[in-house]
Order: structure tokens, then sequence, then C-alpha cells
């Protein structure tokens, strides 16, 4: 199974960008979303931007991610 995790850009230095998920930053490529900007916010796989999203979007997918981890330690 694949996962893709919303994540905010908080910079941009090119084709590489830093992203917040829930506190934590990381560098993802933007290679396959070079329009993508500060402030956007991304569907992130394997190291890469996939899929800009709105932030209603990312916020309900975040709160699914977690209902998720809570099941599975119950």
């Amino acid at each position: 199974m694949c996962l893709a995790v919303p994540a905010k850009i908080i910079e941009k230095n090119d084709m590489m960008a830093t992203v917040d998920v829930e506190g934590i930053q990381r560098k993802i490529s933007l290679m396959l979303l070079p329009d993508a900007k500060k402030g956007d916010f991304v569907l992130m796989h394997a190291g890469f931007a996939i899929q800009t999203i709105d932030e209603q979007e990312a916020n309900y997918t975040a709160q699914l991610l977690k209902e998720v981890a809570q099941n599975d330690n119950a």
C-alpha cells in the first residue's frame, strides 16, 4: 500500500522544499510540481510532492491518518 501525507511548504529553494508535517520538518523534491510555492499544501510520497491540495483537504487527511494510527494502537 502506498501512502501520501499532507504537508505545508514552508520554504522553497529551486526544486527542493522544506515542508512541515505535524511539526516535523523535512526536505522534499518539487520536480513533479515545479509551480508549487511557499504556503501551498501538497501530498508527499517517497520524498516527492506529488499533488497540490487545499488546506481543508490537508487537514481532513491529517485527521484521518491520526484516527488510523490511534486505532492501530488500540
